[in-house]
């Protein structure tokens, strides 16, 4: 299962990117320093996946750490895309399935 959440990992850059939310420039380091959730009162949804969400889990695959057991990501997605005109959907199924192997206990081999 491991190998299926590193492939979602991918699919979510490469939905990032095909939606034109992949940024160049990442953000300031007060930016990422944010204690909220979703870092929701500096970044927007497509910046946290970015820079804070995807760089965490590969980081914590690659050093065989425990991965989180709970994941919430799909219903914020769902939020922050609704209304947007961006055509989301296979962004937010890979967070939706990311969520489900989490909370399924995907842990490194």
């Amino acid at each position: 299962m491991q190998t299926e959440l590193a492939a979602l990992l991918i699919d979510i850059e490469a939905e990032l990117r095909r939606l034109g939310q992949w940024h160049k420039v990442p953000p300031s380091a007060a930016a990422l320093a944010s204690d909220q959730p979703f870092c929701v009162d500096t970044l927007t949804l497509p910046q946290w996946l970015q820079f804070v969400f995807l760089p965490t889990l590969y980081r914590m695959m690659e050093g065989g750490e425990p991965l989180p057991t709970r994941s919430g990501i799909a219903p914020m997605a769902s939020e922050y895309f609704r209304g947007t005109g961006l055509a989301s959907a296979d962004l937010e199924a890979a967070l939706l399935r990311v969520d489900e192997l989490l909370t399924q206990g995907v842990q490194p081999d």
